[in-house]
């Protein structure tokens, strides 16, 4: 294991190098002028010139570039041309928020997906499986945005349940906060549920299908044992992989959620770095939501063993 785990590691350095190409040149095409932003429409040009001297924007893009990753390397992200603060400063402001949104929402989608994916697997084809396939091309086809005005005019402006947006921190109490977050939960894990429920179904029916279930029927085992100890447990090995990479979606896809919701995470915070034209903080944070994909997807495959000791990581037969 010790040596995959090193090649796994050694291969996620030319991926990221590549993503922070990718990122810092998305946001380098971006256009607009930070230094005539920060200066103000009725700057001089002088005015306007000089903030590009102070923050480097008269470079060349490739000695930008090149500045950026060496300051990455010591993990400084840079400065926000607005705030005056470090890109570190801000997202540990703002990552908790987003964290916490994400895993919500990630709770919310396997609650929804696993029961559903289950029972549809084992009573396929009845009026249960066509009516959740079709819930979830429903889910798919809803936009986020949509979703989320829609709970808040249910239940917080007809119902007055729920608060319509702003963040409750947990200091206040977990109720409040809890309540704060019900409803961006639902609306970022619905969409998310949709996808892992149909994998859990088509995972599951293989599995059902496949010759050992049969023999484990024949011995005289119990529906329940069977689905239990034997299939899910083999059909959850496709399962994790999906649930990683929507782990990552869900950090990397907040910006609407958070948006509509005035929740002031990681994702609202880069969509207003985005139209500020505030690269230092636009790219840090993109670039960092990138690497914890990576290490979200690399934590998926070393589980691999632990929900199934037939797997050996890198084509072995035992741990080294």
């Amino acid at each position: 294991m010790t040596r995959y785990l090193a090649l796994r590691l050694l291969s996620v350095v030319p991926t990221l190098f590549g993503i922070s190409v990718l990122v810092f040149g998305i946001t380098y095409l971006i256009p607009g002028d930070p230094a005539l932003i920060m200066a103000g429409s009725e700057a001089t040009p002088e005015a306007v010139a000089g903030l590009r001297r102070q923050w480097g924007l008269d470079e060349p893009a490739y000695v930008r570039y090149a500045a950026w990753l060496g300051n990455l390397t010591r993990g400084n992200f840079g400065d926000s041309y607005f705030s005056r603060q470090t890109v570190l400063q801000l997202v540990g402001n703002a990552l908790p928020i987003t964290l916490e949104l994400a895993i919500l929402s990630l709770l919310v989608a396997i609650v929804i997906a696993v029961p559903t994916g289950i029972v549809s697997a084992v009573k396929a084809g009845s009026w249960f499986d066509v009516g959740a396939a079709a819930l979830g091309f429903v889910g798919l086809s809803i936009p986020g945005f949509w979703l989320g005005i829609m709970l808040i005019y249910v239940f917080a402006v007809y119902l007055q349940l729920l608060p319509a947006g702003g963040f409750t921190p947990l200091s206040a109490g977990l109720i409040p906060n809890l309540q704060s977050m019900l409803l961006p939960s639902i609306a970022l894990g619905t969409f998310a549920s949709t996808q892992l429920m149909r994998y859990l179904r088509a995972s599951l029916l293989d599995v059902l299908h496949a010759d050992h279930i049969r023999t484990a029927r024949a011995k005289g085992l119990g529906e329940q044992a069977v689905l239990i100890r034997h299939a899910l447990r083999n059909a959850l090995i496709p399962f994790m992989t999906v649930l990683g990479v929507q782990m990552g979606y869900l950090l990397g896809g907040t910006v609407i959620t958070e948006s509509v919701f005035a929740l002031p995470g990681i994702g609202r915070l880069v969509l207003t770095a985005i139209l500020n034209r505030d690269y230092q903080v636009a790219t840090g944070i993109i670039l960092l939501i990138a690497t914890a994909f990576v290490l979200i997807n690399l934590l998926v495959d070393l589980l691999y063993p632990v929900l199934d000791p037939r797997v050996r990581l890198g084509g072995s037969t035992s741990w080294q």
